[in-house]
């Protein structure tokens, strides 16, 4: 099954490396623009079919938003999408808004162990996941999907779909670049998954 999977645009905690996991944490301006350029994008790829693709984001507002601004840019009604639970990011618990700088002063030991093991690692608190964690709902959603999609979501996601579609290796998929101003097309059935590349527009 095809899907494009996009991540949400820039926010200003993207910017300074700021853990935000589920943190409900808006869209910057240039977030904006990098959403608006990917739905340009997205349009010279999709053309006509696009109306009879899925489209499906996180429910997160930096998702949603990165979504209608997606589908305006590319002549599309912006609200008629719908969201997914299964697709919000990776929880890091106690360690949302906090930067890895900050926690190797308070938690060395912690953040040791994380980048030894960083796909296994939970990080503390109730409600935190691992990115294998994350992974098995991201692999319930990939089950689910029964069209062709175009998905928003945020680069823990992204991680997985490398690691349970592309069958990367764990800590290259933990440690892998997920940019904000691509697009990953993913193939479910040939088991691929790659950044798309486009000529420039004359």
């Amino acid at each position: 099954m095809l899907v494009y999977v996009i991540r949400h645009g820039q926010t200003d905690w993207n910017a300074i490396r700021r853990l935000q996991g589920q943190k409900d944490i808006p869209l910057n301006d240039f977030g904006r623009s990098q959403a608006v350029e990917n739905g340009r994008t997205l349009i010279r790829i999709l053309g006509d079919a696009a109306e009879d693709f899925d489209y499906v984001s996180s429910p997160l507002g930096r998702t949603r938003e990165t979504m209608e601004l997606l589908r305006g840019a590319m002549g599309l009604d912006p609200l008629a999408y719908r969201t997914d639970e299964r697709l919000v990011e990776v929880s890091f618990g106690d360690w949302e808004g906090h930067t890895l700088p900050e926690l190797k002063l308070s938690h060395p030991e912690k953040v040791r162990a994380r980048k030894a093991a960083k796909w296994d690692f939970i990080p503390p608190g109730p409600d935190a996941e691992s990115y294998e964690i994350l992974s098995w709902r991201i692999g319930a959603w990939l089950s689910s999907v029964e069209r062709q999609t175009v998905c928003v979501c945020h680069g823990g996601v992204i991680r997985s779909i490398f690691r349970l579609v592309a069958e990367m290796d764990k800590d290259e998929a933990a440690e892998i670049q997920i940019p904000q101003d691509r697009i990953l097309r993913v193939e479910t059935t040939e088991r691929v998954a790659e950044w798309i590349s486009l000529p420039p527009t004359a």
